[in-house]
């Protein structure tokens, strides 16, 4: 009869340091646990609708719609040469992939206040698990997407190759100002409340629903400051085939997106160690 093991398997938990790195290796360990977190993040959402996931179909469809109506009809500004509704669609589904992400990952901590406080995991585990979720909708709008591209007769180029591109940018940057805002709100709940009116109001300073070409020379450099104005265009041009963005706007909207995920990662890995004690 073989003997059994008496060692036991212990985990050695140490405080971050002044920059610790993200380690995604731990994250990986802890993959089962993501999983499951982005499982019942769907399951929550649409548990007792009576439309269940259709919601994630009507919702751009719906906003396409009024959208269509302001900008289209009543503001009729120009779609770059293609029906204003796939415009303006194809606008928002990228839109809401950094907004739906960026606001999930900023409540993850707080909204799982228990979690944090009594077990031990990789932190980081909780605003991953909203990317998951997000991109599980974001691929049904992308899928009700291509049905809208065809009916309107727009067509894709090349440019359609570098569609993964400008995904991975909408959430880069989504992730990285995600985590700046999840650590922040763990301590200042007035993040929570700012959050919704500081994307309502950038929604309409993002060229979602309008090209960039109907803003004035003078105000469009302004708003090409913004990073998701490049983003927003690149993911339009790659999808539909419309006016590409500039070199300097793709550029900078890169930069910008690295650099708040680098500094949305220290902030994250900095305020870790106090979530516990605070939230």
């Amino acid at each position: 009869m073989r003997a059994m093991s008496t060692e036991a398997t212990h985990i050695v938990v140490k405080p971050p340091s002044r920059w610790a790195p993200l380690n995604l290796g731990e994250v990986w360990a802890f993959r089962e646990l993501l999983t499951r977190l982005t499982v019942r993040d769907l399951k929550l959402r649409y548990r007792q609708t009576a439309l269940g996931v259709t919601w994630v179909v009507l919702q751009p469809l719906l906003a396409a719609g009024i959208l269509t109506f302001v900008f289209g009809t009543v503001a009729n500004l120009p779609s770059d040469g293609v029906p204003y509704f796939v415009f303006s669609y194809v606008g928002f589904v990228c839109w809401s992939l950094f907004a739906q992400t960026l606001t999930k990952a900023s409540a993850s901590l707080v909204g799982n206040s228990a979690l944090v406080s009594r077990i031990f995991f990789p932190r980081l585990v909780l605003p991953l698990s909203t990317v998951g979720s997000t991109l599980v909708d974001f691929a049904v709008a992308l899928a009700m997407g291509v049905v809208v591209i065809v009916v309107g007769g727009a067509t894709p180029g090349w440019s359609l190759l570098t569609l993964p591109f400008w995904v991975a940018l909408a959430l880069l940057l989504a992730v990285g100002v995600g985590l700046a805002a999840a650590a922040l709100m763990v301590q200042y709940r007035d993040v929570g409340q700012i959050l919704p009116v500081a994307m309502q109001l950038l929604l309409y300073a993002t060229p979602v629903a309008y090209a960039l070409s109907a803003v004035p020379e003078d105000a469009r450099r302004l708003m090409e400051l913004n990073p998701l104005t490049g983003i927003v265009e690149g993911f339009r041009w790659a999808a539909i085939d419309t006016t590409a963005p500039g070199v300097p706007s793709a550029v900078w909207s890169t930069a910008v997106a690295v650099a708040a995920f680098l500094l949305g990662a220290y902030v994250f890995t900095r305020s870790e160690r106090k979530f516990a004690d605070v939230i």
